[in-house]
C-alpha cells in the first residue's frame, strides 16, 4: 500500500495561558489559518479537530476542512485519534500516516513537515518527530524548552524540561556534546496512533509532565530527524506580538 499522509491540527478554544488562541488574529487572518494554509502547501490532506465550534466555524469560513472531536482528550494525541477515526469512515482509501501539527505554530516550516515525512519512511518507523541543536545557554535552562537525547541511529533515548545531557565539567563551548530542543511536531503510522492513545500514564511521563515519555517507557521507539530551523509557537499573547513583529519584518522563512 503507498504512503497516504493525512495532517491532522487539533485545536482547542480554552486554554490558560491564552484562551482563545487559534483565532487570535495575525494580519487579516486568524492563527489557525496561517497554520493550515501552510500544511496545505505541503500535506495531500489537512483536517483541523476541535471541541468548539467556534473554531469549526473559522475554519469553514476560510475553506478548510474541520471536524468537531470530543471536549473530554487529555491530549492533542488523543484528538487525533478520534479524528482519524472520523476521517477513516469515509470514503477512499485509508490512510497510513499521521502527522499531527501543532495549531499554534503559524509559522510552520516547509522543511519540518517535508523532513518528517521522510523520517516516516524509515524502515520500522511508527513514531516519528524533529528537534533542533539549542544554540543559547537561556534556552537550556528554560523549563518550556524540552530537550531531547538521541542516540547514534537518530532514536530518542529521553525528553526533559531539565537541561540534559548536564555536562559534568561545565563545559558548553566548543567540543562539549550537542544539545537539542524538542519540536512538538509528530508523526505516527496509523496503526501506532490507536496503540498509543490505549497506553496508561507512565512515572516519568507524570514526572516530567511530557506525554512522549509514556510512549517510551512503553518500548516504544520514537525515530527523530534533526533540523537547524527552529520553530516559532505561540504560548502567551507576548509570543503573537513577536510573530506579528516577524512577520512584519518579512522574517517568516518557508
Amino acid at each position: 500500500m503507498p504512503d497516504r499522509f493525512l495532517a491532522i491540527i487539533p485545536a482547542r478554544y480554552a486554554s490558560t495561558r491564552f484562551p482563545g488562541k487559534p483565532l487570535a488574529m495575525l494580519g487579516a487572518k486568524p492563527m489557525i489559518q496561517w497554520v493550515y494554509e501552510r500544511a496545505s502547501a505541503v500535506m495531500p490532506r489537512v483536517v483541523v479537530a476541535t471541541d468548539d465550534p467556534r473554531i469549526m466555524k473559522a475554519v469553514i469560513l476560510f475553506g478548510g476542512q474541520a471536524i468537531l472531536t470530543s471536549g473530554y482528550h487529555r491530549t492533542g494525541t488523543e484528538r487525533c485519534a478520534e479524528a482519524l477515526e472520523m476521517v477513516s469512515g469515509q470514503p477512499g482509501d485509508p490512510f497510513t500516516h499521521v502527522m499531527n501539527i501543532q495549531g499554534d505554530e503559524p509559522l510552520l516550516q516547509r522543511e519540518h513537515l517535508e523532513q518528517l515525512m521522510a523520517c516516516m519512511k524509515v524502515p520500522e518507523t511508527g513514531i516519528g518527530t524533529l528537534v533542533h541543536p539549542i544554540r543559547s545557554e537561556s534556552d537550556l535552562a528554560d523549563r518550556n524548552v524540552v530537550k531531547a537525547v538521541i542516540d547514534r541511529q537518530n532514536r530518542a533515548l529521553y525528553f526533559s524540561r531539565a537541561p540534559i545531557p548536564h555536562e559534568r565539567d561545565g563545559n558548553t563551548g566548543e567540543g562539549a556534546t550537542p544539545r537539542f530542543a524538542h519540536l512538538g511536531l509528530y508523526a505516527f503510522r496509523a496503526g501506532v496512533l490507536k496503540e498509543l492513545v490505549k497506553l496508561t500514564p507512565t512515572p516519568l511521563e507524570k514526572a516530567e509532565s511530557l506525554e512522549q515519555l509514556r510512549w517510551l517507557e512503553h518500548g516504544y521507539t520514537i525515530r527523530v530527524g534533526i533540523t537547524e530551523k527552529p520553530s516559532a509557537g505561540v504560548d502567551t499573547p507576548e509570543d503573537l506580538d513577536r510573530i506579528r513583529s516577524m512577520i512584519g519584518k518579512g522574517e517568516q522563512d518557508w
